[in-house]
């Protein structure tokens, strides 16, 4: 993160990481990217159908990403905690729920942000799939996560 070939911490202002190695991995990248500006948002879920990032995992995220200020957010499918302001970025995003082989279970904008409180909708396959015209899908995304941003305002 620091070193290496990539000096990772040089370019990227928010990294993730998973908490399966304990809260050492929390304190090793703190020690690098704080005094850089940096933040790090904690893998606490996954969007694919039988992920083991549940329970009592999910729950020792909040419990560390509380007590740490390097940590600004999760990566997960819902707002996990109101004791600090966090944010929720949200993977498996499709404009229709729905799911795929590989077993990426797919939840619309509205559901992901308007009911379940994430603040940003992560996207993939949605724009980038075969046949996509990247700019318009990647506008159409942005609409309908906007629109939810709005509903969940009134």
């Amino acid at each position: 993160y620091g070193g290496g070939v990539y000096r990772i911490a040089d370019w990227a202002h928010i990294t993730n990481c998973h908490v399966i190695p304990g809260e050492g991995i929390i304190q090793g990248l703190a020690e690098v990217g704080a005094p850089k500006g940096r933040g790090l948002l904690l893998l606490a879920e996954m969007s694919t159908k039988g992920m083991l990032a549940t329970g009592a995992y999910t729950d020792k995220n909040v419990e560390m990403a509380v007590a740490n200020d390097f940590v600004i957010g999760f990566i997960g499918s819902r707002r996990f905690t109101e004791e600090r302001d966090l944010i929720t970025m949200t993977p498996g995003v499709g404009l229709h729920a729905s799911g795929d082989a590989l077993g990426q279970q797919y939840r619309t904008p509205e559901m992901i942000v308007t009911e379940n409180g994430s603040d940003i909708i992560i996207v993939g396959r949605g724009i980038y799939g075969p046949g996509k015209d990247v700019a318009a899908e990647a506008q159409r995304y942005r609409d309908a996560g906007w629109a939810a941003y709005e509903n969940r305002l009134k």
